[in-house]
């Protein structure tokens, strides 16, 4: 699937819902409670829940529990794009090209060593 396709998806999506209209502040909020299940649901496959109150679930149970959490936290992410107009693509092709030229000089530095 084309992330641009998905975002536009997404968008109609929580529009339909009504949540959508909810400000950017809100929807920050959201983001940060779906980044802490993330946290929650990498624990539990690193380490265990070691809760007697919850059944314990199988590796392949919490690797689904986590890819869950991770689209939990892309669409909230998608929506703050939305929002402000910037395309999923744009994000992408920005951030890689400031890692590059951030991590330029350490990577010939290396390779001159090397």
């Amino acid at each position: 699937m084309k992330l641009q396709h998905y975002q536009e998806w997404i968008s109609e999506f929580y529009k339909k819902r009504g949540w959508y209209e909810l400000n950017s502040f809100i929807r920050v909020g959201f983001l940060s409670e779906e980044t802490g299940e993330v946290a929650r649901a990498v624990r539990a496959i690193e380490i265990g829940r070691d809760r007697p109150d919850e059944e314990e679930k199988t590796t392949e149970s919490l690797v689904q529990d986590l890819t869950e959490e991770l689209g939990d936290v892309l669409d909230n992410i998608f929506i703050l794009a939305d929002k402000y107009d910037i395309r999923f693509e744009d994000i992408l092709t920005s951030h890689k090209q400031k890692l590059e030229e951030r991590f330029s000089e350490i990577n010939t530095t290396k390779e001159g060593i090397e």
